[in-house]
């Protein structure tokens, strides 16, 4: 069908469709460098792993909730959508009785579907609001620390998900691109959101005049970046590293104090330890090296490198997922600090370049609408890797971001989208903490851990079963998300699942909101063209998108250098710390467990991460 196509988390794609059925998919047009992945959608769809109607755990259909020791081991039986609809929404309505609605898990990653409407997250938490709400969990498996961390330094989160200084600045000012973690291009495939074009390998060869060096220990995550130097650093030493090269600044005066003095608060306080004068051991380019495996040499030629040149400090998300993993992201900071480049163009810092095909794209300064979710009546959290903390311990407190809480006690995990057992770091653990809750519902297309794991399976469909709107956010690009198959066997999309679960709860209406499928599609595309105009930009009539499949629109966005304005006057653009400066340190440290490192990180002995007052 002209027009069709499919965007995902990996790319755009036409399906090609014979005989009913999807074949192949090709590429869309204009995509330089398409991934791979797309192409595992064909088999995705009528694989014999494709769950074709409602199921339910053998021993939960017979004795409910008092069989969950059986859970992940039993068989399933088959129901037919009645029975199903209405065993879910009687326990639903028996937990929210017995236990309250914090006993409830709204548990969805977001993963499942590129497409505005059918995003299993919004589905099942804008369901979950209406009826009465859940405990939910806050933050990413990608940079859960950073995500906390970084308000704290900097005043925002600039620079770790969205605002990196472009790929054009960097090709244009650049001259050393110095990578911790490295700049892995299997990364470079995916998008939280969707892509409609992989540009990244393009714009690290536009960077012509810019030398690379990865500092990781695999050489294959430079692959992707013709002569790049490659240092084999020893996994989870990248902060000695770093601290050897501030003291080979400051040994050698080649820090930039002024920037320091006017910038920043806090170096005094870092500077005795990275001295030794605290504890007695200087942090020196011999001491990192006998701990990070760089020769001292070359630690020492390095620093005065990046000293000398425009130089761009890269932090992978990768290294923050490690025991103390927000030490790097800190100690970048500082380094980058201490160089006196943060805000000049092509210098100072960035996190996650090519850990997603959208960073390192100038960001437009709107945002395109989204399936509303509603509010949350309930207060209870978790940070985002402690489900199996959570399930275990109800009732046990847990430090986060400065403040002490406490794990709710979850009687029910009702999951749609993403997969605990493919995130969580350690599944034995999991294994034994998901047979805790009384019932577990999830929707899934397909028999993977979590369905197995499951007393009420709810089969799904996939993205090329159904209808959406599909917007790569940073890239301005819109796809008409035509259906290219009929639902497989007895699949339903999620909306259509917990319409009918709604209706026996009394809050149908509210759910829809007097809309079927492509009401919410034209509803969220009339949202954006209203969000397009108010900037500038002219989209064309719903008929019209919904013919061509796709809209790129001109790329208006003026490329700005992150802290940019900060740089130019940090009076009249103050960050969001309390000192309106980088806070490279102060007097009040903050303790708390994020996961899954502690962000009252130890930069050696004697010396902890102090970080300014949790901002509120």
């Amino acid at each position: 069908m002209p027009g069709t196509v499919t965007l995902t988390h990996w790319g755009a794609y036409r399906p090609q469709v014979q005989e009913g059925r999807v074949v192949a998919m090709k590429p869309h047009d204009g995509d330089p460098d398409p991934s791979p992945i797309g192409q595992s959608l064909p088999d995705m769809l009528t694989n014999d792993l494709r769950i074709g109607q409602p199921m339910v755990r053998a021993g939960y259909l017979e004795t409910g909730p008092a069989s969950r020791a059986g859970r992940g081991r039993e068989p399933f039986v088959a129901v037919d959508w009645p029975e199903a609809t209405q065993l879910v929404a009687g326990e639903i309505a028996r937990v929210r009785r017995e236990h309250g609605n914090s006993a409830i898990f709204g548990g969805s990653y977001g993963w499942a579907s590129a497409g505005r409407f059918h995003h299993a997250q919004s589905q099942l938490h804008r369901f979950l609001n209406l009826c009465g709400g859940y405990t939910r969990s806050v933050n990413t498996y990608s940079y859960a620390a950073a995500e906390v961390l970084l308000p704290h330094v900097i005043g925002s989160r600039d620079g770790l998900d969205a605002c990196h200084t472009p790929w054009s600045i960097i090709a244009a000012h650049t001259t050393l691109f110095v990578a911790f973690g490295g700049l892995p291009m299997k990364n470079a495939q995916v998008s939280a959101g969707g892509v409609g074009v992989h540009a990244v390998r393009g714009r690290l060869s536009e960077c012509e005049t810019t030398a690379f060096v990865g500092i990781s220990p695999l050489g294959s995550d430079m692959d992707g970046v013709p002569g790049a130097e490659w240092l084999a650093v020893r996994p989870n030493t990248d902060t000695a590293m770093m601290l050897g090269l501030a003291h080979t600044l400051v040994e050698e005066d080649l820090h930039d104090r002024q920037f320091l003095t006017r910038y920043t608060t806090g170096f005094d306080r870092f500077l005795p330890y990275l001295l030794g004068e605290t504890d007695g051991t200087p942090k020196n380019a011999r001491w990192a090296a006998s701990i990070s495996g760089i020769a001292e040499a070359t630690i020492r030629s390095l620093a005065r490198r990046m000293a000398r040149e425009r130089t761009m400090i890269s932090v992978s998300w990768s290294l923050q997922r490690a025991s103390h993993g927000e030490q790097p992201l800190w100690m970048a900071i500082t380094l980058a600090a201490m160089l006196g480049q943060i805000g000049l163009p092509g210098g100072g810092f960035g996190f996650g370049y090519v850990g997603s095909n959208r960073i390192g794209f100038a960001t437009p300064d709107f945002s395109w609408p989204a399936l509303p979710q509603g509010r949350n009546p309930v207060s209870a959290f978790i940070p985002v890797a402690r489900l199996a903390d959570m399930l275990r311990n109800p009732g046990a407190s847990f430090d986060y971001d400065g403040r002490c809480y406490t794990y709710p006690d979850i009687r029910m995990v009702y999951w749609a989208g993403g997969n605990p057992f493919h995130h969580q770091q350690d599944l034995n653990k999991l294994v034994q903490a998901w047979r805790r809750p009384e019932t577990v519902i999830v929707h899934e297309p397909a028999w993977n851990p979590l369905a197995r794991h499951a007393d009420i399976v709810l089969p799904c469909t996939t993205m090329l079963e159904r209808n959406d709107l599909g917007i790569a956010r940073d890239e301005c690009h819109l796809f008409a998300m035509r259906r290219a198959v009929p639902p497989v066997a007895r699949a339903r999309s999620d909306f259509e699942i917990l319409a009918d679960i709604a209706a026996l709860l009394d809050c149908r209406d509210a759910f829809t909101a007097g809309r079927d499928e492509m009401g919410w599609v034209r509803h969220l595309y009339d949202a954006s063209r209203d969000i397009a105009a108010s900037h500038g930009l002219d989209l064309p009539p719903f008929e019209r998108f919904w013919e061509d499949g796709d809209i790129r629109l001109p790329d208006t966005v003026t490329p700005r250098n992150l802290l940019e304005d900060f740089r130019a006057d940090p009076i009249a653009h103050p960050l969001a710390t309390p000192s309106g400066k980088d806070s490279l340190g102060c007097a009040t440290a903050v303790t708390q467990r994020s996961t899954p490192s502690n962000n009252t990180a130890r930069l050696g002995p004697g010396i902890l991460l102090i970080i300014e007052e949790p901002m509120q």
